[in-house]
């Protein structure tokens, strides 16, 4: 029965004259006093215990679905502005993300920030950095589309798109500061998230552990993002099986809950107009009815409407944020209600890449065919070492780019003086590769690239790799090499090229171009080359090779019906030697770093012009530079020379430049304004200069002038030090694709008054 305060001072009043006089003379004054000290005292014990009532704990929900789930950042921003204290948080995917930021201390708004930041190319995708490859990768990367497992005559596809390093490094740096929290409950908010035991089929709850490992794996989407293991579970994307998990949150001890849903709504039949559609409509069918028994839980029901977008829109990030904060608005009454005037402090910021963390030691679960010094020394930092966030996002690249490792995690423990770096590492299984590229250009014409990878072909550190370019010029080239330890692998290369091409050209050198009075010639020209070679490798940026070569050269024009059509069929032996730099960001559209390569070969024999062949040495270097001018604007100067010592009488042997688009390769380079081939000589000084603006996202607009001295012996007669003889210039268009660039340049030069229009598709090789 409940007491109605009200009339029951109303029946004292009424009944106290009539009480009073009822009362014995000689104890009136005493039940006066007491009478007025209670009807003093009830008001304010009535305040007190109202004010002491428990304030109901709120509950924030926020489910998954991808880019759909950066609405959650829009509503949680005005949760913020309404002064609502949220008590316990519980998400999925997305949600996860969003959550386990909110429920580490940032604000709403600091992680709108945060996400506008984000590289969302990246999220998406396996990205990373090209200056954190060793060398092999940069070749590999700047050469293939496309790399898929190859067993047993099998072709394979990969786990998924990107292992989701990225997002892991990400999470990671924003969760420094409770990086050594394992309980989830003892977070700012308390805090919890869902994930799918693939194997199992059960969902995973997940409130104990490393923060970000957490809620990576809550996020890995099938086929988007590898899965995460943790405690020996094989964790994808909780939204499987559970993405909203309301009862979770519930059970946590919340009284009220607010739930906010990006997910997808059933579709109509005139919208199932593609498989895919019908696809995700069948895996949503469930995901929706478990939604429809969950929402009698919501005391706040939350539904964006995001259907325009899908779960990789987030190149649409700010708009979807945007929409969460609108229909927020909606709701401002309801959380009026539950406002409490609380304002969530800022006290939590982000940790940027250049802060530091002490590694004061490095743990690695046993692995069977690499030691743990292998594995220290890709990651380039040794134990008892502060290094920078930014050091160990490039560490982890380092292993992962060795492609030994199918799974790649690591946590942050606390130890006495700093952390211990705990790396969890599965052996790559996968031995045998099989990799695409296609490529189109002037001078060796439209090609298709197939290549066969196979580690440990026959010891355990070795690696066997074959290019076949089949097309309009079959080309090949085959490496096979062991890693020795101690950064050196020796190594066989074998490699032919070849194409046919009218050129015009200052071949005047050539007695029987001279005695014909033409420097315009059809050319076939074909080079077969064998290398010994050995390498070394340092800070992944630095190569170093030196060997001997086997070259062998057919050159001949139908130009001429004589004999005198062929002007070269012999062998050449040779001991080489080469030093290659390079810190590029990008090998086609470059806006920081530096490049160099410099090559010595020393002719030491010749089986067709032994009467006439004279030992000599060919000296060739390349110097680049790129750096950023201002967001979108970027510029790279380019120096570039070759000279000859010693008694040079074959032609052949020269220096060629002209042309735009092909692979670099012998003493062949590019030359604006010229045509493929368009100048040679024994030596020469070449420089560039060209400005790259990045119009939008991966579509560039370009300008180069370069300019150039070339002759014989110019070194010797000063004429590299003259005003240059040769110069062009170009503007141009290109595009950035996974298949590489796609670029038209049109080129011209004051000296011929010619023009020409380079047209080039795909990544050089």
């Amino acid at each position: 029965m409940k007491l109605d305060v009200r009339a029951f001072l109303v029946a004292i009043l009424t009944l106290f004259p009539f009480s009073f006089l009822s009362i014995p003379t000689r104890i009136r004054p005493i039940g006066l006093c007491l009478l007025l000290l209670i009807l003093f005292l009830f008001p304010l014990t009535c305040c007190f215990s109202q004010d002491t009532l428990p304030r109901p704990k709120i509950g924030l929900v926020l489910s998954g679905g991808g880019a759909k789930g950066l609405a959650h950042i829009g509503v949680l921003k005005k949760i913020d502005e309404a002064g609502i204290k949220i008590d316990y948080i519980g998400g999925t995917s997305m949600g996860a993300v969003v959550g386990g930021l909110y429920a580490s201390g940032y604000t709403g708004i600091q992680i709108d920030s945060i996400f506008k930041a984000a590289d969302y190319d990246a999220i998406i995708q396996d990205y990373t950095p090209r200056v954190s490859k060793d060398y092999y990768e940069r070749e590999n990367n700047d050469r293939y589309a496309l790399t898929l497992p190859f067993q047993k005559f099998k072709l394979g596809v990969p786990i998924a798109l990107s292992r989701g390093l990225y997002n892991y490094n990400l999470m990671t740096r924003l969760m420094d500061h409770v990086r050594h929290e394992r309980d989830f409950k003892k977070l700012p908010i308390p805090f919890l998230c869902m994930a799918t035991d693939i194997e199992t089929g059960h969902e995973v709850l997940l409130d104990h552990g490393f923060l970000s490992q957490a809620i990576v794996a809550s996020g890995a989407l099938p086929t988007l993002y590898a899965p995460v293991i943790i405690d020996g579970k094989f964790l994808i994307d909780g939204g499987v099986l559970n993405n909203f998990p309301v009862v979770e949150v519930k059970n946590m001890g919340a009284d009220i809950i607010i739930g906010i849903d990006v997910q997808y709504e059933l579709k109509e039949r005139e919208e199932l107009t593609e498989a895919t559609k019908l696809l995700v409509q069948i895996s949503n069918l469930q995901m929706i009815k478990k939604m429809e028994e969950k929402k009698h839980l919501i005391d706040i029901y939350i539904k964006p409407s995001i259907n325009e977008f899908t779960v990789v829109s987030f190149d649409k990030g700010p708009e979807i944020i945007k929409i969460g904060e609108d229909v927020a608005m909606e709701y401002m009454e309801a959380f009026k209600k539950l406002s409490t005037n609380y304002k969530r402090p800022t006290t939590v910021f982000p940790k940027k890449e250049t802060d530091s963390l002490y590694i004061s030691s490095i743990k690695i679960n046993p692995l069977d065919n690499y030691t743990k010094y292998y594995v220290q020394s890709k990651l380039r930092f040794k134990p008892g070492q502060k290094i920078s966030y930014a050091d160990l996002v490039r560490g982890i690249d380092y292993l992962n780019t060795t492609q030994n490792f199918s799974s790649l995690s690591y946590t942050l423990e606390k130890e006495e003086g700093g952390d211990q770096l705990n790396l969890f590492l599965i052996e790559n299984p996968t031995k045998t590769y099989l990799k695409l590229g296609l490529h189109y250009d002037g001078l060796f014409k439209s090609g298709i690239l197939v290549n066969y990878t196979k580690k440990k072909l026959l010891f355990k550190n070795d690696v066997f790799s074959a290019d076949i370019v089949l097309g309009d010029n079959f080309r090949y080239f085959l490496d096979y090499n062991v890693d020795i330890g101690y950064n050196l692998s020796v190594g066989f290369n074998s490699k032919f090229y070849q194409f046919n091409r009218n050129v015009n050209t200052n071949f005047s050198a050539w007695d029987v171009l001279r005695e014909a009075g033409t420097n315009s010639i059809n050319v076939d020209y074909r080079d077969f080359t064998n290398q010994l070679y050995i390498q070394t490798l340092f800070v992944q940026k630095f190569s170093a090779k030196i060997g001997v070569e086997l070259m062998n050269l057919k050159i001949h024009s139908e130009t001429f019906s004589n004999s005198t059509a062929i002007f070269d069929n012999g062998d050449y032996l040779s001991a080489f030697g080469n030093i290659n730099f390079d810190s590029f960001d990008n090998k086609y559209f470059p806006k920081k770093g530096w490049y160099f390569n410099g090559d010595v070969q020393s002719f030491l024999y010749s089986s067709r012009f032994e009467d006439i062949f004279l030992m000599h040495t060919i000296f060739k270097a390349e110097a680049a530079y790129a750096q950023k001018l201002f967001r979108k604007g970027s510029f790279v100067l380019k120096s570039e020379g070759g000279f000859t010592v010693g008694e040079q009488s074959i032609p052949i042997l020269n220096f060629f430049i002209g042309g735009y688009g092909y692979k670099p390769f012998n003493n062949f380079s590019h030359f604006y304004g010229y045509d493929f081939v368009g100048l040679t000589g024994n030596s020469y000084v070449m420089g560039s200069l060209s400005f790259d603006y990045e119009i939008f996202k991966k579509n560039h607009l370009n300008a180069t002038a370069n300019y150039a001295n070339m002759g014989n012996d110019i070194f010797v007669n000063d004429g590299w030090l003259k005003l240059p003889t040769y110069s062009g210039y170009s503007v141009g268009y290109g595009l950035e694709t996974i298949f590489g660039p796609v670029e038209i340049k049109q080129s011209w030069s004051p000296e011929t008054k010619d023009s020409f229009t380079w047209f080039g598709v795909g990544f050089w090789f």
